[in-house]
């Protein structure tokens, strides 16, 4: 059996990245005054770390997880993420019609990776 921290490290690294490119995408839509051009060039500096931790949290986790598995648990921490920056940073009221979506997304994320 593999050392836990080669099961989970992926998995923490990949959260990170994934606070990393949230801001990137939609971070500057606090500011909406900033010029687009100012916001593309900050996006793309924030991106820079997304990138960094993103591409070894694949290469180390394609160890232990199929590519399936990596991407639907991507896509589960993307919408974790989302949510609570969408909530804490932007100041947004989540409907429950998206809670429940995101759920379902969720959901089909946990039909991947636990049911192989």
């Amino acid at each position: 059996m593999p050392p836990i921290i080669l099961k989970v490290a992926p998995w923490l690294m990949l959260v990170a990245s994934n606070v990393f490119m949230t801001f990137a995408w939609y971070g500057h839509l606090k500011n909406k005054s900033m010029a687009l051009p100012v916001a593309i060039l900050t996006s793309w500096m924030i991106a820079l770390p997304e990138y960094m931790l993103a591409v070894p949290a694949n290469r180390l986790g394609s160890t232990m997880y199929s590519t399936a598995q990596l991407k639907t648990g991507q896509e589960a921490i993307t919408l974790i993420v989302f949510t609570l920056f969408s909530v804490f940073y932007l100041g947004e009221q989540i409907k429950m019609t998206t809670l429940l979506g995101f759920a379902l997304i969720v959901c089909g994320a946990g039909l991947v990776f636990f049911f192989k």
